[in-house]
């Protein structure tokens, strides 16, 4: 078939599709007595393989998966896509670890602090039972970053500070991974309402499934590749 009947079943333009040959995502082409490029049906559905892992992985890890299939042995395509669903896997483990912190944390009075509850590193630390050392290594990862003293530039933690203590550490207690809290803390102290991020939660769990129904359908597509290369 000519390059535009590619293009029409693979849902890309032509030079979408020369484009693909070029970058090895496609095998190359025969040429006609004219020249004219004469692809088979390997060449559509590496195309929509790469469009679906492209969906489901990104462009860049899906041109490595198809690219493999074509010039690599089956172990380490399989082992390419092993790690793309142990990636998507991952990304679950942590929605659940964050909807079970938003359970943890849906009681706690975010906003019910009280002038008291300024508290020194020291202070907050005996109230929270952690270490020291743990406030100040969220303060380094910007998860609860405190006052300092203008006099003595000692740490000095604000009513709305020691909430924010309080709900990282149900948070990490829950399982939630510091790059993971590092995104969600500031939602959290935007809205100050956990149902705006358990909405965020739900969007992305909505997104997690379409990515792992699109790597399910490159991976169909790449197995019959795989089949008429054997």
């Amino acid at each position: 078939m000519r390059t535009a009947e590619v293009a029409r079943r693979a849902g890309y333009s032509v030079q979408q599709v020369r484009n693909l040959e070029r970058d090895g995502v496609l095998p190359p082409a025969a040429r006609t007595p004219s020249g004219y490029r004469d692809y088979g049906e390997t060449h559509v559905r590496s195309a929509l393989a790469y469009r679906a892992f492209a969906a489901a992985v990104g462009p860049v890890e899906a041109r490595k998966i198809v690219r493999a299939a074509h010039r690599d042995p089956l172990a380490e395509v399989l082992a390419l896509l092993d790690a793309a669903h142990a990636g998507l896997d991952a990304e679950r483990a942590d929605l659940r670890h964050a909807r079970e912190a938003v359970r943890v944390i849906s009681h706690e009075p975010i906003e019910d602090v009280r002038g008291s509850d300024s508290m020194s590193v020291s202070e907050l630390a005996t109230a929270l039972g952690v270490r020291p050392s743990t406030l100040r290594h969220w303060d380094a990862e910007r998860l609860v970053v405190p006052d300092r003293d203008p006099a003595r530039g000692t740490r000095r933690y604000t009513p709305a500070q020691v909430g924010d203590a309080r709900i990282v550490q149900q948070l990490r207690l829950a399982g939630y991974r510091v790059e993971p809290l590092r995104a969600l803390m500031p939602e959290l102290r935007r809205s100050r309402r956990i149902e705006d991020v358990a909405t965020a939660l739900a969007a992305r769990d909505g997104a997690i499934t379409t990515r792992s129904r699109a790597l399910l359908d490159g991976a169909a597509a790449l197995s019959a590749v795989l089949s008429e290369n054997e």
